[in-house]
């Protein structure tokens, strides 16, 4: 979880941004505190947890026709920790594939990403496994850990 010296903790967490959540987190964002709305949405605990993450090769020019890039990650499921590689044309859609390989299916129905007034970045994922649908979040100083952690979230929830 990112926390910093700017934000209060206590705050309501809509507060944290200039522009509005997505429409159907806005209720919860008005009302809980960031310390409550992020230990609900960001679900850190849960059976999926994501260790390293790195691009795989040169940061050169993509090659072939889909642009794609690999990537690396650890990733557990429960008490098994393995590493995993990707082919894709983003981190998001790689950690998808490696989600998806280990049984743990997130289909984005919905992505926002909202910079926090005392820095961050707040991603906010709408995800389905199939059978049902969660919202999750994921807070960082970077946009893409901001994503990634919002992917193993939204798993989370999803397969929790």
């Amino acid at each position: 979880m990112f926390t910093s010296t700017a934000i209060s903790t206590t705050s309501r967490f809509a507060e944290l941004f200039d522009r509005p959540v997505p429409r159907e987190l806005r209720e919860h964002a008005d009302t809980m505190c960031h310390d409550t709305f992020l230990d609900h949405y960001g679900h850190e605990r849960g059976p999926v947890r994501l260790g390293s993450w790195d691009s795989i090769g040169d940061d050169g020019p993509r090659s072939g026709s889909t642009g794609a890039r690999r990537y690396r990650a650890s990733i557990a499921v429960g008490d098994r920790i393995s590493t995993a590689t990707a082919a894709a044309t983003g981190p998001v859609a790689a950690l998808t594939a490696m989600l998806h390989e280990r049984g743990m299916a997130v289909e984005m129905i919905k992505f926002h990403q909202l910079p926090a007034v005392g820095g961050g970045i707040a991603t906010f994922i709408h995800g389905s496994d199939g059978v049902r649908a969660e919202w999750a979040m994921g807070w960082a100083r970077d946009p893409v850990q901001s994503a990634l952690r919002a992917m193993i979230a939204c798993a989370n929830r999803l397969h929790a």
